[in-house]
């Protein structure tokens, strides 16, 4: 199982491309909200998430995903329940994935000390103690990150690779047209 948290002003294209290729690779994945069900994105898309975060265990997960969006990843990261999720998952060697602006919850946290890192340009300083890279997904230990909204697609790609294998990502991405 995958949660995907949405906070409202959560970046769409982060948040929903990676919905899609996952579902699409079936993987089992849930939008998990941190208030209502109801979440409205950056650019004003309201989307209906498949459950609240009171109504999930963290022991359930194998992944949690932060998409990025400006104020979502701030409401994400006062989240006290997201930042009980997260401690799981660094205590447990469950995957985190981060994308965009997100990448700094996980750096504010101290998680990313001595971890490869990527992020939005300008959010660098939130990495703390992270090596910062410049490409756009990076993998290190249990972490992912991406640099923003037009690197969803080979970020989502990637943990697809990740959970399922190389050849089923690379299969979805014949399928679906991608071109690198």
């Amino acid at each position: 199982m995958v949660y995907i948290f949405l906070a409202d002003g959560f970046e769409e294209i982060e948040a929903l491309t990676v919905v899609d290729i996952l579902r699409r690779a079936d993987i089992e994945i849930r939008t998990v909200s941190i208030k209502d069900k109801f979440v409205t994105g950056g650019h004003g898309i309201p989307v209906l998430a498949d459950c609240l975060i009171e109504e999930v265990k963290a022991e359930d997960a194998d992944m949690f995903i932060l998409p990025g969006g400006m104020p979502g990843t701030t409401n994400l990261e006062k989240n006290e329940k997201v930042q009980q999720f997260l401690e799981h998952g660094v205590d447990n060697g469950k995957w985190i994935a981060a994308i965009c602006a997100a990448p700094m919850i996980l750096g504010n946290k101290g998680y990313l000390k001595d971890i490869e890192a990527i992020c939005y340009p300008g959010f660098e300083k939130y990495l703390q103690g992270a090596v910062v890279k410049d490409n756009r997904v990076n993998v290190c230990g249990k972490f992912i990150t991406s640099k923003g909204p037009g690197t969803a697609m080979e970020f989502a790609f990637t943990i697809v690779s990740i959970l399922k294998s190389e050849e089923a990502a690379q299969r979805l991405k014949r399928q679906m047209q991608y071109c690198e």
